[in-house]
């Protein structure tokens, strides 16, 4: 069969020659959109724990989550080797001692090969990247910018506190270092309609970066957009609608552009819409069955695919 889009498991295997896995760390950072720097709300779409595990509260070190996680998911997945997936919240928002802190302690750790780092576009400095870029001439090194739309009018009402020019200066200072990036984008954003999605797609195709993560919004509880929710001003997309969504935008994007993730894992007791989230699984399975059925791929309107090179 066809492989129809570029997903992670197979950049994995294609450049190590066997299974790596993500284990997620939680470093107990905040966000200068919650802390007052930016502002105390968050993006409309975030609670309190900013998709934490909670593993940080419950005194657990890096190197400790880790540890937990690997034996299991070695087992599991068969996974040889590890990239310690540093997720909640704002990671290159501390100071430079604490960042270099706990990257070296993952890092540390017995076949952990690389970090993949989530952030925002308007947090990384250059003494960060710099160090980024030094850890990037042994390890594997996977910036992850929050973009979520290229239009700042989406932006701005999502309260995301940075505009698309924050993102553009990010992925070319990420660039000078040779890091590989990759963009954040959430599909069903409100207000915007297909073409502002698509928009989307093709701003991100042409900027020149590595890796792509697609998420559903979904309404969780505690958060403005589920107060926007419970007063009729947001409507979820429905699943086949996502589907379909997806796979035009997977034919929008550069063939060799790392799909690192088709949808998200929202908390089952924190959910309040739309239930389908929770069926990952089908969901999954539906985009691989519209792919190929309606012969569809990544990069199926991208006119060329191989502008992008990957850094270490």
């Amino acid at each position: 069969m066809k492989k129809r889009f570029f997903d992670l498991n197979s950049y994995y295997r294609d450049k190590f020659g066997h299974r790596v896995h993500k284990i997620t760390v939680d470093a107990g950072l905040n966000c200068p959109n919650r802390d007052g720097t930016i502002s105390t709300g968050g993006c409309i779409y975030c609670n309190e724990k900013g998709s934490g595990t909670g593993a940080h509260l419950k005194g657990l070190s890096i190197a400790a989550q880790i540890l937990n996680s690997k034996k299991a998911v070695a087992k599991r997945f068969k996974a040889k080797k590890f990239i310690a997936y540093f997720q909640s919240f704002t990671n290159t928002y501390a100071p430079f001692d604490t960042l270099k802190s706990i990257y070296d302690e993952a890092l540390g750790v017995a076949d952990v090969i690389g970090l993949a780092i989530g952030t925002r576009p308007d947090c990384v400095s250059d003494d960060i990247l710099s160090l980024l870029g030094h850890y990037a001439r042994h390890h594997l090194i996977w910036l992850e910018y929050g973009l979520q739309s290229a239009h700042d009018s989406t932006l701005a009402l999502i309260n995301r506190g940075h505009d698309v020019a924050a993102f553009v200066r990010a992925v070319d200072s990420a660039k000078q270092q040779r890091l590989n990036v990759c963009a954040h984008i959430i599909l069903g954003l409100p207000g915007e309609t297909r073409q502002h999605m698509m928009e989307t797609a093709d701003f991100i195709s042409n900027i020149g970066i590595h890796g792509i993560k697609l998420h559903l919004l979904y309404v969780v509880r505690g958060t403005p957009l589920a107060t926007m929710y419970a007063k009729g001003r947001y409507r979820c997309l429905e699943q086949a609608e996502y589907v379909d969504l997806v796979c035009e935008f997977l034919e929008r994007l550069p063939a060799r552009m790392v799909v690192h993730r088709l949808t998200g894992d929202p908390h089952p007791r924190e959910l309040v819409a739309p239930s389908w989230a929770l069926d990952k699984a089908g969901t999954l399975s539906m985009i691989k069955e519209c792919l190929e059925t309606e012969d569809r791929w990544q990069g199926k309107k991208v006119a060329d695919s191989s502008n992008v090179s990957f850094g270490s």
